[in-house]
């Protein structure tokens, strides 16, 4: 079937944030006392924090250590990092471009759903897109496909019509688990070999705007409603 839908992970897709995620929580984690690896931390981005803590420290979501660290992370991110954030280039036209021609459009993150409104807000596409949903609306962050069927639900789309846009190999499993095509984006920080899975992989949201036409979606989703059936 083809491609009506999209779907958009929004840290380090649209907008520049993966650094500033990674460096939140280290700085959390280290106010509590806990050493992690830095390096280990800023492979985890993309996860959401109920994946990251124990991944990087052994320690769970659901411990009150583990639920200080979080909430401390979300005040320092949100203080420190966040009103220095940029879009990625060129994500709102990618975006208002994608909706021109006629794709139902929905975020589909990690992130809270307060924090996700302010990185909406920053890329500039709020009201460009049909549905958002975050972690509060799942019961698994990514690389669970939770979020990502969450989406298709409030769209009411089927995952054969619907395509992920994300940055990290989270991204591609948690599509790729809900039976959903992904397109990656190298901006995130992986490699192409790491983002493998993906349909297609490009530099940034320039570089997908730049050559849309040849890209799986290139017809439009208007153009593809239009199409005679066989």
């Amino acid at each position: 079937m083809a491609i009506t839908t999209v779907l958009f992970d929004i840290d380090g897709t649209l907008v520049d944030s993966n650094d500033a995620h990674a460096q939140a929580w280290v700085q959390a984690f280290g106010e509590a006392g806990r050493h992690v690896d830095p390096q280990a931390v800023r492979r985890a981005i993309g996860m959401g924090g109920d994946k990251l803590l124990p991944a990087v420290s052994g320690l769970s979501a659901e411990s009150a250590e583990g639920k200080r660290i979080a909430s401390r992370r979300a005040e320092i991110f949100e203080s420190e990092h966040l009103p220095a954030l940029r879009p990625l280039p060129d994500a709102y036209r990618l975006v208002s471009t994608l909706k021109e021609r006629g794709f139902a459009l929905a975020a589909a993150s990690s992130a809270k759903k307060d924090e996700l409104r302010q990185l909406l807000d920053i890329a500039g596409v709020t009201a460009l897109l049909d549905a958002a949903t975050s972690s509060d609306d799942a019961d698994e962050s990514k690389p669970d496909p939770d979020i990502v069927m969450a989406a298709l639900r409030r769209l009411r789309a089927q995952a054969d019509e619907a395509l992920l846009i994300g940055d990290t190999p989270y991204d591609v499993a948690a599509a790729g688990r809900a039976g959903v095509e992904c397109i990656a984006f190298r901006c995130g920080g992986w490699s192409d070999r790491e983002l493998a899975g993906a349909v297609q992989v490009y530099d940034d949201p320039r570089d997908l705007l730049a050559r849309l036409n040849d890209s799986p979606l290139g017809r439009g989703a208007d153009a593809v409603r239009a199409a005679p059936k066989n």
